[in-house]
Parts: structure tokens; C-alpha cells; sequence
């Protein structure tokens, strides 16, 4: 079965970490480019970060910059998504999807189903 499967959310006091993973099963990760999205209650969802297949490039939007890392282990099957310094407005589910490049507009291919963080006291 081809799928992605996430792990890693729960409840988070804020400054508090996770680590989300993405694991691949039914297919090789190596050359896709894998993404973190999230959706908020009643908010849209966005894309936060994203780790080339090619070179292992790696971007992230301006709100988490400095506080999640993004890295990939192939000999895993995995993609990681270290969150640090935790605040309230990174509650949301937290997605992975794979596709061929961080950059464009080429549907995914693959998605997760999801899993959710909460950062509260």
C-alpha cells in the first residue's frame, strides 16, 4: 500500500519541541521533494516547509524560520520535522505530502493523513 504515514504530534507547553515524522511505505522517498503544511481551526492551510529530493535544499516560511528544521533520512524512508520553541500559534495538523520539486505547481502525488499539535499551558 502506497502511503504516508505522520507521527510525532500531541500536547506541547509552549517553548516546549516535537518531532513530527513522515515515513513512506509502498514507495522510495529519495527523489521527492517532501513538504510540512498545516491547517489551523478556520484557517487555510499552508505550506511551512519543504526538503528537495535532488540536493536536499531546504526552505521554510518566515514564521517558523529559526525554530523548525526540516531533514530527511532515506535509509528510512523518512522525513523529520524538528519544532522548537513551540507557541500557541502552531497548533494546527500537520501534513506531509511528496511531490517532484519544492518549487511549482505540479500536484502531489502522495499525502498523509495527518497528525495534530497542540501547544498550550
Amino acid at each position: 500500500q502506497v502511503q504516508l504515514v505522520e507521527s510525532g504530534g500531541g500536547l506541547v507547553q509552549p517553548g516546549g519541541s516535537l518531532r513530527l515524522s513522515c515515513a513512506a511505505s509502498g514507495f522510495t522517498l529519495d527523489y521527492y521533494a517532501i513538504s510540512w503544511f498545516r491547517q489551523a481551526p478556520g484557517k487555510e492551510r499552508e505550506g511551512i516547509s519543504c526538503i528537495s529530493g535532488s540536493d536536499g535544499s531546504t526552505n521554510y516560511i518566515d514564521s517558523v524560520k529559526g525554530r523548525f528544521t526540516i531533514s530527511r533520512d532515506n535509509a528510512k524512508n523518512t522525513v523529520y520535522l524538528q519544532m522548537n520553541s513551540l507557541k500557541p500559534e502552531d497548533t494546527a495538523v500537520y501534513y506531509c505530502a511528496a511531490r517532484g520539486d519544492c518549487s511549482g505547481y505540479a500536484p502531489y502525488d502522495y499525502w498523509g493523513q495527518g497528525t495534530q499539535v497542540t501547544v498550550s499551558s
